[in-house]
């Protein structure tokens, strides 16, 4: 369950746009919501043309062209040293390649997540030495590597670090040093990821001899999948890489990009960043989460029809295999939140546990914090130490959080919304505590969200607003894929698909009847029922079928009409700061206090259905009982064994039990334990 927030914009501004730009009026209600009012702003954001600033705003630039430049020249030997991520392999293939073609002596290296962890390290530094190198070019790291870019220079090595990492308080004695987070450095547009930079770099040292057409025609599908994989805003130049690395992955010559989207099913299908996001990319940062990384370097660099198809296999099954490593870390934290329903109950879910994949926590930690609509964070034991990773829920910054408890940790670092760390595992105890204490001195935690863009009438919907949705295309960070309103809509009908795994709907208002989507929603997860009245959040598409096209409208979330959602999350939160042992006024303890009826209305529920098996916030709206009261009935239960009940990351399980005799309500702890706040 989410809040559900219709964004503001001004509607006249909107019409103003339509009219004088000629451009349809949904198209300008979503420039406005995204901050375009300008008119010179929106036809450069809506132009096909890529329009980048100039490299040599960039501080350091010019340091850095000089010396590659002095190494091309001298045949000095250069390794391009990356990262294990789609950011990082992605900006080490590009420039990698582009320093092959101009005929420079050039290596790279990317070190092993499991072995070597992020970043430089001495002993690939010496080893790299050993080999011959000269000059190191970092790619999506370096910048917090000064200790070991002193070293380099001991052995007689010069570093050109490209990165976009946040500055360290040290910034490293390189002969070039290529942030753009660097306080004095002048270049505008500030959101280029990794690849985005190296990509930079190559515009910088073509500088005079391509033009940036032909750049982008060897390079922009690389930069544009590790743009996508790193999750930058696609804005400004980062809209300009992806919008041309879309079009060139479409026709590309990378024989490894075309085995590896055959791998995934899209040979010969449009693509989009969404589809890159849930195909190619997550295949690209398995090989780095499970193993080495050079796999998908040689891949995107490969010639060779039979290597790009042989290791286009090796990454989709590494892509299998972490889904699986996943799989079973989120099966064992369901069981634990089950046995332990208070691990969900504060303001932030800590879980930790033995062995867990580093690889893949940061992923599970998502998946957790969207499951609850709170910050999470997951930490994997491995002898005396842990790393942890956590992921944040917007309004709330998680790297301040750590930060406030760094005289636990080891090593931490990350950003607002995700972070890392490693800790002893004898501080993981006072860790929590510290964390714990620190949110609950914060006023409100923030409710989980969900945005949509506009509400739209029933009686419009068409083709040709998909047409108006695309010309905002790329989707993804900065500028999400539209979510509509439909607000009031009576089901008419329900159609199970797929053996109960989806669900289609016919809804209708105002005499206009729309068919929409539910995809992977079972039973459990569905409780309406044809009359009642909703309200959709939904997605637009076009279907192609059967040589015909149809407008799609897929439901991306829905609740009953009458449904304040804000009201039950608020309800929800009062039950869990009651039961977590911190302090609640008497007024939000008679808002969750049941009475009778309440207790009537679930046990008839109940014991009708013989149990129940779906998710409590569902059985809140059909009951029309607040979500925190009907906690509370059903603790009550459990406490007096009128009920077991076990519930995990997506429902509940509750079954009813033998009952002997009169039950007295009043005796149930929670309960008595209310009554005393309530006075």
């Amino acid at each position: 369950m989410r809040k559900w927030i219709v964004e503001k914009f001004n509607k006249d501004e909107a019409l103003r746009l339509s009219e004088c730009m000629d451009i349809p009026m949904l198209l300008c209600v979503l420039l406005c919501i995204r901050g375009f009012t300008d008119e010179d702003k929106i036809t450069e954001f809506l132009s096909d043309d890529p329009v980048f600033h100039d490299p040599f705003l960039i501080k350091d630039m010019d340091k850095a062209v000089d010396r590659i430049r002095t190494a091309i020249d001298n045949m000095e030997k250069i390794c391009v040293y990356g990262d294990y991520d789609a950011d990082g392999v992605t900006a080490t293939a590009l420039l990698y390649s582009y320093l092959d073609s101009v005929g420079a002596d050039v290596i790279y290296y990317i070190p092993s997540r499991a072995e070597e962890g992020y970043g430089m390290n001495t002993e690939a530094i010496t080893q790299l030495f050993a080999q011959g190198v000269r000059l190191i070019v970092t790619v999506d790291n370096g910048i917090s590597a000064a200790q070991e870019i002193a070293y380099a220079k001991s052995l007689g090595v010069d570093t050109v670090v490209t990165d976009h990492h946040t500055v360290p308080d040290v910034i490293p004695d390189a002969v070039a040093v290529v942030d753009l987070h660097q306080s004095d450095c002048p270049s505008t547009f500030k959101e280029l990821s990794g690849v985005g930079v190296a990509l930079k770099l190559v515009m910088a040292l073509e500088d005079g001899y391509s033009e940036i057409e032909d750049i982008l025609e060897n390079f922009a599908d690389l930069a544009a999948l590790g743009t996508i994989g790193d999750v930058v805003s696609l804005t400004d130049e980062n809209r300009a890489i992806v919008k041309a690395g879309i079009n060139a992955l479409q026709n590309t010559d990378r024989i490894g990009i075309r085995a590896l989207l055959t791998s995934a099913g899209y040979e010969d299908k449009p693509l989009t960043a969404s589809t890159l996001a849930y195909t190619v990319v997550p295949r690209i940062n398995a090989v780095g989460r499970l193993g080495l990384s050079t796999r998908s370097v040689e891949l995107l660099l490969t010639d060779d029809e039979e290597m790009a198809a042989n290791l286009s296999e090796e990454l989709s099954e590494d892509n299998r295999t972490r889904q699986q490593i996943e799989k079973d870390i989120l099966l064992e934290i369901d069981e634990r939140i089950k046995n332990d329903p208070a691990l969900t109950m504060q303001s932030i879910i800590i879980i930790d546990g033995d062995n867990w994949h580093q690889g893949v926590i940061g992923i599970v930690a998502a998946r957790v914090k969207s499951a609850f609509g709170k910050p999470c964070i997951v930490i994997s034991r491995e002898g005396d130490s842990a790393r942890a990773s956590g992921r944040s829920v917007e309004g709330f910054s998680l790297s301040d959080a750590i930060t406030h408890c760094s005289d636990l940790l080891e090593h931490f670092g990350g950003h607002p919304m995700a972070v890392g760390f490693s800790l002893s595992c004898d501080n993981i105890e006072k860790f929590k505590e510290k964390l714990y204490a620190y949110t609950d001195s914060l006023e409100d935690m923030p409710l989980p969200e969900l945005r949509l863009d506009c509400k739209l009438n029933p009686t419009l919907l068409d083709l040709s607003l998909v047409d108006s949705i695309s010309a905002l295309e790329p989707f993804g960070a900065g500028n999400p894929s539209p979510l509509f309103g439909l607000y009031n809509m009576r089901i008419d009908d329900i159609k199970e698909l797929s053996g109960g795994k989806h669900r289609k709907l016919t809804v209708s208002r105002d005499g206009a009847r729309i068919t929409a989507m539910c995809f992977s929603v079972d039973a459990t997860g569905f409780s309406y029922k044809t009359g009642d009245v909703v309200d959709l959040a939904v997605a637009l598409d076009k279907n192609f079928y059967a040589g015909n096209v149809y407008l799609s409208v897929i439901v991306r979330d829905m609740k009953l009409s009458s449904t304040d959602n804000e009201a039950q999350l608020k309800s929800e939160r009062i039950y869990e700061r009651f039961c977590t042992g911190r302090s609640i006024s008497a007024e939000d303890a008679r808002s969750i206090m049941p009475d009778r009826d309440d207790f009537s209305r679930v046990y008839r529920f109940l014991r009708g259905k013989n149990g129940y098996n779906g998710a409590v916030d569902m059985l809140s709206v059909s009951l029309e009982i607040p979500l925190g009261k009907l906690r509370t009935v059903l603790t009550a239960m459990c406490e007096l064994r009128l009920i077991e009940m076990q519930e995990g990351m997506s429902k509940a399980e509750i079954t009813l039990c033998q009952v002997e005799g009169k039950v007295s309500l009043d005796s149930a702890p929670i309960i008595q334990e209310l009554t005393e706040v309530c006075r």
